[in-house]
């Protein structure tokens, strides 16, 4: 009897990786994928490469010449990091590779940590590199070593695409063999297959081209897509994916009898779709996001002369936007059915009152930490700068400076400086100052820096460092000289590497001396071209783990006047009772102090014990 485990799902796709023998294994830290690599990282008895690369492109990069050299390797990423990864991902799939290659993609509808919620399976179609669709966690692991299979059979990357449901959900997973067979690295060269120039990649274009009636092929008879034909009804539904689970559950609640097909490949099953359309008269087809499948099955019934209605999402009612799920499911088949909207009970063998147990929770909006430097540099940032200044931001924690009033944009990772030179050259002339993360500089934003010094913008860099990438889960970057298996290596100085790009002003600051913050910040807004400032402070949740203790501060009732300066900075640990219009410290203090140095009336001071 195999041994079964209960898993979060990003973690029984690293037990994939184990199981599949995966050699070489890169990424660049982003929810929902971050857990793998770091699930990877922490493994005792590991006998495989892993990595944080700097950014997306240089890790798939890393996994793709480690493929090229014979191995077994794997890049992970979340979806907005395959827009960074897009230019080798379309000329790998020319050269191919030698070994087997997985590139996990995490896709995040509805957007819970994502500045947009596009679709990895458009990548698959572009890219012409084959793609799978898991609809659970147990299937995410198992098809992990089908993929390396796969990928080494057709001598192509492979494209992996978990969503947020996958990703963050936990279920029972069954473990299965690792595998312990693995390829020695023995790079063979042969210029015309790794060399892109355009005589090759010409070449190399017409066996891409001839290569997809293999991928056809393969994934069509995977044992990832499950045709299911009922006899006794005309209808039918395609789900792929997730979704597959969620209509599932739909059919079950309306009890509906349908013929059902469950996809989790792109390319899409062509026969089986074929198949269900000569049963049926009526297909619905459930996916997230964007209708790939609704496509396919509209441009397969018209090659058949099918008439069968097909109903999704380009013309509704499935909805094209945020993530699905069994209720939405469920509202669509009573809709095009023209149902009642119930819910048959699904037996679970037990007896239990759900709707005892739901309650409505109230909002909560994401704020920075209690005691988060990043606090208190926005608060100096907006003092010195003005509010009628020019805040470009970027993607971080720091991304809730917009509570602050001092993110104004936020694009994509390193856009922050580049939108602000832009500004600048486009001749606005109110104070710019953006700002940007530690881990997010060294992604993209060294380009950016390097670029608004070489053509002389005026604006102001503050590089908010806080020696860890916290946004993902507090992974390492080259400035905390440690590796993603906790190893000791080169600390890169951020100072060190603004003044060799040649920026003329560059000073570090601890931003909790809000003094020395202004007095800073002022001289770099005075500065005639382009200024960086980085401030450095450990990240409050860091520095707990790491056994840093700061005592709490209080405020003392008869000093407080009810000002609610330090209330508007916006800590989570600064309270204001209305009734007694006073402002009060609770228990989440950190003791940065920060209140204590805004306080114009001494109330508030470091508790003694």
């Amino acid at each position: 009897m195999r041994k079964r485990e209960y898993m979060l799902g990003n973690v029984a796709i690293a037990r994939g990786i184990v199981e599949g023998g995966g050699q070489v294994i890169s990424g660049y830290p982003g929810t929902p994928s971050s857990e793998i690599i770091g699930t990877l990282a922490i493994m005792k008895e590991r006998d495989f490469y892993v990595e944080w690369s700097v950014n997306e492109k240089v890790a798939l990069e890393v996994a793709a010449g480690a493929s090229m050299a014979g191995v077994r390797s794997v890049v992970t990423m979340k979806h907005v990091g395959l827009n960074v990864a897009a230019d080798p991902l379309m000329t790998l799939a020319y050269t191919g590779i030698k070994g087997s290659m997985v590139i996990i993609v995490a896709d995040d509808p509805s957007c819970h940590s994502s500045q947009n919620e596009q679709d990895t399976r458009r990548y698959s179609q572009f890219s012409l590199i084959p793609c799978l669709d898991p609809c659970t966690p147990q299937e995410a692991k198992d098809m992990m070593p089908y993929a390396f299979e796969i990928s080494n059979r057709l001598q192509i990357p492979v494209i992996f695409r978990p969503t947020t449901r996958i990703s963050h959900g936990k279920s029972d997973v069954e473990l299965g063999p690792v595998c312990e067979d693995r390829p020695a690295a023995d790079f063979r060269k042969d210029l015309q297959r790794w060399v892109m120039v355009p005589s090759n990649a010409r070449v190399q274009h017409g066996r891409l081209l001839e290569l997809q009636k293999d991928i056809l092929d393969e994934l069509g008879d995977s044992p990832w897509n499950k045709l299911d034909i009922r006899e006794d009804t005309r209808l039918g539904v395609i789900a792929s994916g997730i979704a597959s689970v969620y209509a599932r559950e739909a059919i079950i609640k309306q009890d509906v009898d349908a013929s059902f097909l469950k996809i989790g490949t792109c390319p899409v099953p062509v026969n089986k779709i074929r198949t269900l359309l000569e049963n049926t008269d009526t297909v619905i087809v459930f996916e997230e996001m964007e209708p790939v499948v609704e496509e396919q099955v509209r441009i397969i019934a018209q090659e058949t002369g099918s008439n069968v209605e097909i109903i999704g999402k380009i013309q509704g009612p499935v909805p094209r936007i945020f993530e699905l799920n069994a209720d939405i499911c469920a509202d669509v088949l009573a809709e095009v059915l023209g149902l009642e909207r119930t819910d048959v009970p699904i037996d679970t063998g037990e007896d239990f009152d759900y709707d005892a147990c739901r309650i409505e929770l109230p909002m909560r909006p994401p704020v920075m930490c209690p005691g988060c430097s990043h606090r208190a540099t926005f608060h100096v940032m907006k003092k010195v700068y003005g509010k009628d200044a020019i805040f470009p931001s970027d993607i971080g924690c720091y991304t809730l400076g917009i509570q602050s009033g001092t993110v104004d944009t936020t694009l994509c990772m390193g856009g922050s400086i580049t939108v602000a030179s832009g500004m600048y050259q486009a001749g606005e002339k109110k104070p710019i100052c953006c700002s940007i993360g530690d881990s997010t500089f060294f992604h993209t934003g060294m380009n950016g820096l390097l670029n608004a010094i070489y053509n002389k913008a005026d604006i102001t860099v503050t590089i908010v460092d806080n020696r860890i990438t916290a946004m993902t889960g507090h992974q390492p970057n080259p400035g905390m000289g440690k590796t993603a298996t906790g190893e000791d290596t080169v600390a890169v100085s951020l100072e060190a590497l603004c003044r060799s790009m040649g920026a003329g002003f560059v000073q570090s600051i601890n931003p909790y001396d809000l003094k020395q913050t202004e007095e800073v910040f002022k001289r770099a807004k005075d500065y005639k071209g382009t200024s960086v400032v980085i401030t450095n402070q450990l990240c409050v949740i860091d520095a707990k783990r790491s056994g840093i203790r700061r005592k709490p501060f209080t405020i003392d009732a008869d000093e407080c006047v009810g000002c609610k300066l330090c209330v508007n900075l916006g800590c989570p640990a600064i309270e204001f009772d209305i009734k007694s219009k006073k402002a009060s410290i609770n228990i989440m203090c950190t003791g940065c102090g920060v209140c204590a140095s805004m306080c114009k009336f001494d109330a508030i001071y470091e508790v003694k014990k």
